[in-house]
């Protein structure tokens, strides 16, 4: 009768790591979407980055469709997305930036460095118009039509694979 007690801490074990192994094999999705998707751009004010460059504020985002990228100097993947950027902006795509938690120069140096495909570039510098937005994190993206609503989000850098999706992507948004 007690032998099978002798069996039980073998075979908690073997569950515990049966468990372990699933998880690992399917790690859980931990990218943070914008509820924002599908909705009007909410209300926000970013002032102009750079002298002799407009801001980005809500209202500009109507009347055509945009590519609006939240970004940062100091972000690595946001060096890395900067070719793909241009050559959204090449196809026709208007890309408006918000620069997080940033300063002016950095801001310079970066676009100097990397290259500039911004139409405007607003200074977001406490996040607000980036958490209003609905985005986590640098670099996201977002697709807004013409009517000002936000129809869809890209989280991470843009690779040149995702090049032609948002290109579609912005002009089904007309």
């Amino acid at each position: 009768m007690r032998r099978w007690l002798l069996w039980l801490p073998l075979t908690v074990f073997a569950v515990v790591l049966a468990f372990t192994i699933h998880g690992l094999q399917r790690p859980a999705d931990r990218t943070v979407y914008s509820r924002m998707v599908g909705q009007a751009v909410p209300d926000f004010a970013a002032p102009a980055m750079l002298p002799g460059r407009p801001g980005v504020a809500s209202a500009g985002l109507r009347g055509r469709p945009r590519l609006v990228n939240v970004f940062a100097s100091w972000c690595i993947p946001c060096a890395a997305e900067a070719p793909q950027l241009a050559a959204l902006k090449r196809q026709g795509v208007e890309v408006d930036g918000l620069a997080v938690r940033d300063t002016p120069a950095a801001v310079t140096a970066f676009l100097a460095r990397y290259g500039d495909p911004y139409q405007a570039i607003g200074n977001d510098r406490e996040a607000r118009a980036q958490l209003a937005l609905g985005s986590s994190g640098v670099p996201e993206s977002f697709v807004v039509d013409a009517a000002g609503r936000i129809v869809s989000q890209h989280v991470g850098d843009i690779r040149a694979e995702d090049v032609p999706a948002l290109v579609a992507a912005v002009k089904a948004a007309s």
